[in-house]
């Protein structure tokens, strides 16, 4: 069994963050569950475009308002605590923060731990034999 509270990881290498986000996470692929689980917090004021290519990811807001655009449709969606959106089709997204937004995401596969965004807004994949078993790239 897995026991693991946010105090755990603070100041660990399982907190990542950029201009716009934190991550915090809880759950990495060395945990062998099959997904990764993410506590993030989106910063008020902020767009962040993202396109995970290599992943499928599972967004539930559990705190602020905000929106996401989905950049092939131009749709707009309105995000609040309570909402959940999914990006079942690698859609490439904007997503805005009215304000500080707190967000659990699932992202399948799981992450191995350091990755943040690229160029192109996605997440690369990192091999198993790059990071050791707390998810720290070698």
């Amino acid at each position: 069994m897995i026991v693991r509270s946010l105090k755990d990881i603070e100041g660990t290498d399982r907190v990542v963050s950029a201009d716009n986000w934190m991550s915090r996470r809880l759950l990495l692929r060395g945990d062998n569950m099959g997904f990764s689980l993410h506590d993030t917090i989106i910063h008020a004021g902020t767009s962040t475009e993202m396109h995970y290519q290599n992943h499928l990811e599972a967004v539930y807001c559990i705190q602020g308002k905000g929106s996401v655009t989905a950049v092939g449709t131009g749709e707009v969606f309105d995000i609040e605590a309570g909402t959940v959106y999914a990006l079942d089709r690698h859609d490439k997204h904007v997503l805005t923060a009215e304000s500080t937004m707190r967000m659990v995401c699932v992202f399948n596969p799981p992450l191995a731990g350091p990755e943040s965004h690229d160029k192109s807004g996605a997440y690369p994949l990192i091999e198993e034999h790059d990071v050791t078993p707390t998810g720290t790239r070698r």
